[in-house]
């Protein structure tokens, strides 16, 4: 797939092809990112493309014109416009699964007071949200959507079950994960993960990830579908209380 930011800073955005699972998927041809200035589109000599809201207010807006123009100096017939934004859908691991579907997304990252409305209403096709809190600008957002997207592509990861398990992947949290040494300070790794059947392990895994979500993320479960074997550990979780250490 491909994916476009336009930004005022390319080379904070440049900096992600080199690391990890996003320079593995840039280094395999699994995904073509690329950035645009969108200072190159300035309305004049000195590189300006911001200006102060009409109606008066704090701060500066970034201007329509340099804008657009970024946009359809990238934009295709399979493109989508995706503004990172306050006010947009809060992302989470379906938004994720439903970016990496698509050919080629254009990220907008903002700067300054926000941009000029028009954008928003005639050329945005979708505006994202990575929290309920205020950023500078929205490199660091197009970065967690790039990250995020990179790790779903088919043969970027080692297994699928690279990324299946992980937290918020189907709904629930991970369960907890231990490695060597065994025993540390007096404190042991399950026995049950050393017992090697691969059955009891699994059972032991879900019902560690339900309990997990129901400790610390009890609203997963408000809109996750359980299927018979999740209902029946959720309720023996519910009906053992304290007994579960769930208080």
């Amino acid at each position: 797939m491909k994916i476009s930011v336009l930004t005022l800073f390319p080379e904070f955005i440049n900096k992600i092809r080199d690391f990890s699972i996003v320079g593995r998927a840039i280094g395999e041809g699994k995904l073509d990112l690329e950035t645009v200035d969108i200072r190159d589109f300035a309305i004049n000599k000195y590189l300006q493309v911001d200006d102060y809201p009409y109606g008066g207010g704090p701060g500066m807006l970034m201007q329509i014109k340099p804008i657009v123009e970024a946009i359809e100096s990238v934009k295709k017939n399979n493109s989508k416009v995706y503004y990172m934004s306050p006010q947009g859908e809060v992302l989470n691991q379906d938004k994720l699964k439903e970016l990496r579907s698509e050919e080629h997304i254009i990220l907008l990252s903002g700067h300054y007071e926000g941009i000029d409305n028009r954008v928003v209403e005639n050329y945005v096709d979708e505006e994202i949200s990575i929290g309920d809190y205020v950023l500078t600008g929205g490199e660091l957002a197009s970065m967690v959507i790039i990250d995020g997207v990179s790790r779903l592509l088919d043969g970027v990861l080692a297994s699928d079950e690279s990324f299946k398990e992980e937290s918020h992947y189907n709904g629930l949290l991970e369960y907890p994960q231990y490695t060597r040494p065994k025993e540390f300070r007096g404190f042991e790794v399950p026995d049950i993960l050393l017992s090697g059947d691969h059955e009891k392990i699994r059972k032991y895994r879900l019902r560690e990830s339900i309990k997990n979500t129901l400790q610390k993320r009890p609203d997963l479960l408000e809109n996750k579908i359980l299927n018979d074997e999740e209902k029946d550990i959720l309720k023996d979780l519910l009906e053992g209380g304290k007994d579960n250490g769930l208080y």
